[in-house]
C-alpha cells in the first residue's frame, strides 16, 4: 500500500524531515570526496553526493553547491585555483568521509581532522585522497547559477584518472565493485553494491542479452 504526498504535504514537513525525505527519494547517488587547496597550499576535503556525469567528449562532470553562507571553502578553492580532485569512497573510509561534512574552520584541514592522507601525483595541483582507489583530477571549466534555489552548478573536465589496473575491463568499463566504491542514499546512509547484470546495447530489432564478463 502506497502513501501519497502532495507538494503541500512535503512543504508542511518539519525542515529536517523534509531534507531527509527529498534527499533520499531520488534513489542511490554517487558520493565522493572533493580535495582542494588554496594558492598557499592550505588543503580542504569535503564529501559530496551531488556529482553527476555530463558528457564523455569532452569528459565532463558536474557538482551542485548549496547557497552560501556558510562559507564554501571547496567552491572558493576551485574558483581560485581552477583545480580539484574527486576521490571515490570505500568501506574503509566512509566514516572519515562523512566526518568531513562537519563545519571546520578554514584554517583546519579535513585531511588532518579525519586522518586521511593527501597525495600529490603527476604534477596535478590539487591533493588526492591517498586511501581512495579511484581518483579523478578535474579542471574547472564553467559555473551556472541556478536562480530557483540559489545553488551553483560547477562543471569540470576530467584531465587525469588514477585507477587500479584490475578494475579496468577490456572495453573501458570500470568495475566499481572491485574498486570497493560505495554509494549513498539521503545525506547519511552509505551502501555497498551488488551487480545484477550488465546488458547489451538496446536496439529495436534485437533482444537484450547479458554481456559476458570482459577482463
Amino acid at each position: 500500500m502506497q502513501k501519497h504526498f502532495s507538494l503541500e504535504d512535503i512543504m508542511l514537513m518539519d525542515k529536517q524531515e523534509r531534507v531527509h525525505f527529498i534527499n533520499s527519494i531520488g534513489g542511490f547517488k554517487s558520493v565522493a570526496l572533493i580535495g582542494t587547496s588554496d594558492k598557499d597550499k592550505n588543503t580542504n576535503l569535503a564529501v559530496f553526493s551531488s556529482l553527476f556525469h555530463i558528457g564523455a567528449n569532452p569528459p565532463l562532470i558536474g557538482i551542485i553547491f548549496r547557497p552560501s553562507p556558510p562559507e564554501r571553502n571547496t567552491y572558493n578553492n576551485i574558483i581560485e585555483t581552477g583545480f580539484y580532485s574527486i576521490n571515490h569512497i570505500n568501506e574503509n573510509t566512509y566514516k572519515q568521509a562523512h566526518q568531513t561534512s562537519a563545519r571546520y574552520d578554514k584554517n583546519i584541514s579535513e585531511f588532518d581532522a579525519t586522518g586521511l592522507n593527501t597525495e600529490y601525483k603527476n604534477n596535478f595541483f590539487a591533493p588526492f585522497v591517498a586511501e581512495s582507489n579511484i581518483q579523478l583530477g578535474i579542471e574547472f571549466k564553467e559555473q551556472i547559477d541556478i536562480s530557483i534555489n540559489n545553488t551553483i552548478m560547477v562543471i569540470g573536465e576530467i584531465v587525469q584518472v588514477n585507477i587500479p589496473e584490475n578494475c579496468l575491463l577490456e572495453d573501458g568499463f570500470v568495475d566499481l565493485e572491485k574498486a570497493n566504491t560505495v554509494t549513498c542514499s539521503g545525506l547519511d546512509s552509505y551502501h555497498k553494491t551488488i551487480k545484477l547484470d550488465r546488458l547489451s546495447y538496446a536496439k529495436t530489432d534485437k533482444e537484450i542479452t547479458s554481456l559476458k564478463r570482459i577482463e
